[in-house]
């Protein structure tokens, strides 16, 4: 009896991570505007959760498998956040400020690595600096932040997601799938 009580607890438990992590890959796909694909996922979530909630309410005289599917709920929250930050969904718009005095030097060199690059100079509280704006997939981010800190150490960096992307000599270069090659 004991066992069969273990069993039905990891069974709640991973039910349960499975779950979250479906019903945060499909809010996060559905933000990314990717609706067919998270409409579908949206089923089998759905079936998935009334699985796991009907476990825990035919057997609410055992608290542990209250307590297993709390637990499966916090860890499908993370296992779909790393899943998430490894699909790296669309891209990123980086703004950076740069010490350094030669702007063309640092935009050639990201241009060179594929990087869209629109950089001008601008006026600081220590006077001149060379902003740039940085538009990159998000899978490359981390790499494109190592990047300019290695270049400039002191650089000044922000990032947001664009909503819309359009025009452009990058878009063309994405299309024609010869970034980062």
């Amino acid at each position: 009896m004991l066992e069969n009580a273990w069993i039905m607890v990891l069974t709640i438990f991973v039910i349960n991570i499975v779950y979250v992590t479906l019903s945060t890959t499909r809010m996060i796909l559905t933000l990314k505007g990717y609706r067919y694909i998270a409409a579908f996922m949206s089923i089998v979530e759905v079936t998935v959760y009334v699985v796991g909630l009907g476990l825990v309410l035919d057997n609410l005289d055992a608290i542990q498998n209250l307590v297993a599917y709390a637990l499966g709920f916090g860890t499908g929250i993370i296992v779909g956040s790393k899943l998430e930050e490894k699909m790296s969904l669309g891209y990123i718009m980086v703004n950076a400020i740069s010490v350094e005095s030669d702007v063309n030097q640092l935009s050639n060199i990201l241009r060179e690595e594929g990087y869209g690059v629109t950089d001008w100079t601008v006026n600081g509280l220590a006077g001149h600096r060379q902003a740039l704006q940085i538009l990159t997939p998000r899978k490359y981010e981390k790499k494109l932040y190592d990047r300019l800190k290695e270049i400039d150490p002191k650089i000044f960096i922000i990032a947001h997601e664009p909503k819309t992307i359009h025009g452009g000599f990058w878009v063309k270069t994405i299309r024609k799938g010869k970034l980062f090659r």
